[in-house]
């Protein structure tokens, strides 16, 4: 089932999210409905608390579908290690039609669990590094907005206001 996608403004989207208690068919529906919901979009990471649900649990595909065996599911990730630099344009399902470049690690690694519960390390670069810390920021409430500063933040920011005003957004 495609889930609608919450956007800036959403209580859930800034509030940290819990971790998953356990593995249930309840936890594999939700999975399934965010990947759905994550290539219907399109994006290529979707985490929980986008689609309304503060678990601490993410999909990410960096090849939008095209590659099958890309798809990540992450339920209760943590960072191992955290390192280099790369700055890119970067967008998000919950701040439509909006990009800013943003500094993120250019490599990561996150473990976590998979889909059934068992215990997984991946270790990522550039794009996929990138969607990583993104979505893990989702999970701490932060969203890319939230990383920018001055002008570029308020510009953002007083855009998404006038939009919701005008009912829109």
């Amino acid at each position: 089932m495609i889930r609608p996608i919450l956007r800036y403004g959403a209580d859930v989207l800034h509030q940290p999210a819990r971790p998953v208690a356990g593995i249930t068919d309840d936890i594999r529906q939700l999975v399934d409905d965010m990947i759905q919901t994550m290539y219907a979009a399109p994006g290529v990471g979707l985490a929980a608390t986008q689609v309304g649900v503060p678990l601490r649990m993410f999909v990410a595909d960096v090849s939008l579908g095209r590659n099958q065996g890309e798809l990540i599911v992450f339920i209760n990730p943590e960072f191992v290690e955290r390192d280099g630099m790369q700055l890119e344009d970067e967008g998000c399902l919950s701040v439509p039609g909006f990009n800013a470049t943003i500094a993120r690690p250019n490599h990561a690694i996150v473990k976590g669990l998979d889909r059934e519960g068992h215990e997984q390390v991946i270790d990522a670069t550039g794009l996929l590094a990138r969607c990583f810390q993104h979505e893990m920021d989702h999970l701490e409430g932060t969203l890319f907005v939230d990383r920018l500063r001055g002008l570029q933040k308020d510009l953002i920011v007083r855009k998404i206001k006038k939009l919701t005003r005008i009912g829109r957004w």
